[in-house]
C-alpha cells in the first residue's frame, strides 16, 4: 500500500497560521517525480522563514495535538449549545472548527439576508450557508458559525445572539 499512497497535508489549520498556505507531500519515489513537476508549474515555494517554523512545526510533541483537540471539543461544544440555546439546529461537526445551523426554526429569511442582518443588528458574522454547495439553493437554510476563538468571544457571542428578534 505505502507505494501507492500520496499523502497530501497542509499546516494551516492544525498550527493556526491559515494565512500562511503552507503544506506537504510525502509518497513513493516512483510517485514524486511527477508531484514534483506539478508543483513546479503551479507555485515557486513557501518563503524558507515559514518553511523552517514548519519543521519546527512537524516536531512538536503529541501533547501538543492532544491539547489541541481537547481545545477545540471544548470549544464546538460551547458552540453548539449556545446555538441550540438560541433557537438555531445545529449540525455537529466531526472534524471542523465551523458549525453548520439551520436557520429556519428562527427566520424565513434566506441565508444572505439573515447574516446580513446578524451582522448588522446583533453584530455576529457568519458566512451564508449558499457559499458551500454546488447548487446555492440547497444552502439557503444555513449558515456557518466559526467557534475557533477564544471562549471570551464565544461567549460575547452568544450573548449577542440571545438578543436575536425575529
Amino acid at each position: 500500500m505505502r507505494d501507492l499512497t500520496v499523502t497530501i497535508n497542509g499546516l494551516s489549520k492544525t498550527y493556526s497560521v491559515t494565512g500562511w498556505r503552507i503544506g506537504y507531500t510525502t509518497a513513493a519515489p516512483e510517485l514524486t517525480n511527477a508531484i514534483r513537476k506539478v508543483h513546479d508549474f503551479l507555485t515557486v515555494g513557501a518563503p524558507a522563514p515559514l518553511q523552517a517554523a514548519a519543521a519546527v512545526a512537524l516536531r512538536l510533541p503529541d501533547d501538543y495535538y492532544d491539547r489541541l483537540l481537547a481545545g477545540y471539543r471544548q470549544r464546538r461544544d460551547l458552540m453548539l449549545e449556545i446555538l441550540r440555546r438560541v433557537g438555531f439546529e445545529p449540525f455537529v461537526p466531526h472534524g471542523a472548527y465551523y458549525a453548520m445551523a439551520d436557520i429556519r426554526p428562527l427566520t424565513a429569511e434566506n441565508d444572505v439576508a439573515f447574516s446580513r442582518r446578524l451582522v448588522q443588528d446583533v453584530g455576529v458574522a457568519v458566512v451564508p450557508g449558499s457559499s458551500f454547495y454546488p447548487d446555492p439553493a440547497m444552502g439557503r437554510t444555513k449558515v456557518r458559525f466559526c467557534f475557533a476563538k477564544k471562549i471570551e468571544t464565544l461567549e460575547r457571542a452568544a450573548a449577542r445572539l440571545e438578543t436575536l428578534k425575529v
